[in-house]
């Protein structure tokens, strides 16, 4: 297994459209493991492929304090469920240190295939249904800071531009 790099907010390569997976074989599942790898590492809940310039649509989560439960998310799509919205707190690997209140639906039908190529369905709410959703925006180019304002998506890029700068001086 490999640490993959994670792309940062603004890499325009965040905003690449990932293309289905026309079979899950041992490449796949190596990426699958790399990425695992990755967000256990960076201390995330959840990894799209297209944070790690992987450009399929591959998801991987868990949600268990010890990283005990892997989730794996093959072609993922899901349903809402109801029109309740919740407004976690949302964070994200490649937009570090900021948080942001975002509504999203409350619950959620997950339809994926797992890391053997087998499809399967899981009914979600709370943070599994909101990292899902956030990480699917991954999968289709979308950042949870397009939900900000024009003023707070630009503070966000000019602090981690200035960070990034800082950081390699």
């Amino acid at each position: 297994m490999a640490l993959l790099e994670i792309l940062q907010y603004p890499d325009e390569r965040l905003r690449t459209i990932a293309e289905p997976v026309a079979e899950v074989n041992d490449d796949i599942r190596k990426i699958v493991d790399d990425m695992l790898e990755t967000m256990y590492d960076s201390k995330g809940v959840g990894l799209a492929a297209t944070q790690v310039d992987i450009h399929l649509r591959i998801v991987v989560m868990d949600f268990s304090d010890d990283g005990s439960e892997p989730l794996v998310l093959i072609n993922p799509s899901f349903e809402p469920l109801t029109d309740e919205l919740t407004d976690l707190s949302e964070g994200c690997l490649s937009v570090p240190g900021f948080f942001e209140l975002l509504d999203r639906p409350a619950q959620i039908r997950l339809t994926a295939l797992d890391r053997d190529g087998n499809e399967y369905s899981k009914d979600l709410d709370a943070l599994p249904a909101v990292c899902v959703q956030h990480e699917l925006d991954h999968l289709n180019g979308k950042l949870f800071v397009d939900y900000l304002s024009r003023l707070k998506q630009e503070r966000i890029r000019k602090k981690l531009v200035k960070n990034r700068r800082l950081a390699t001086a």
